[in-house]
């Protein structure tokens, strides 16, 4: 059988029209923002996981949650990061 495969981008637009989806979207927004970011800005310092947790005197796996969204970090965890990547850390509440 041979794999079909969609555009995300066609697959977004469709589903963005879906009102319980765009409500969940909202929802997690945050935390996806977070994780592109973050792994966007340690492949561009072309560091693994591993690597990354190790400039912030932490463990693979705490990296891993993060971008995999299944964690919360703190803020205080942010920054070591932030300064690990030699990047500011910067937190806004924007309007709707």
């Amino acid at each position: 059988m041979k794999t079909k495969f969609i555009n995300w981008r066609v697959l977004e637009k469709k589903w963005m029209k879906d009102p319980k989806f765009v409500k969940e979207w909202e929802k997690i927004e945050p935390e996806f923002q977070l994780a592109r970011n973050l792994i966007g800005l340690r492949l561009q310092k072309k560091l693994s996981q591993a690597e990354l947790a190790k400039k912030i005197d932490s463990k693979q796996p705490v990296i891993s949650r993060i971008e995999a969204m299944a964690s919360l970090p703190s803020v205080s965890l942010l920054k070591r990061i932030a300064d690990a990547l030699n990047t500011r850390l910067e937190i806004r509440f924007l309007p709707k």
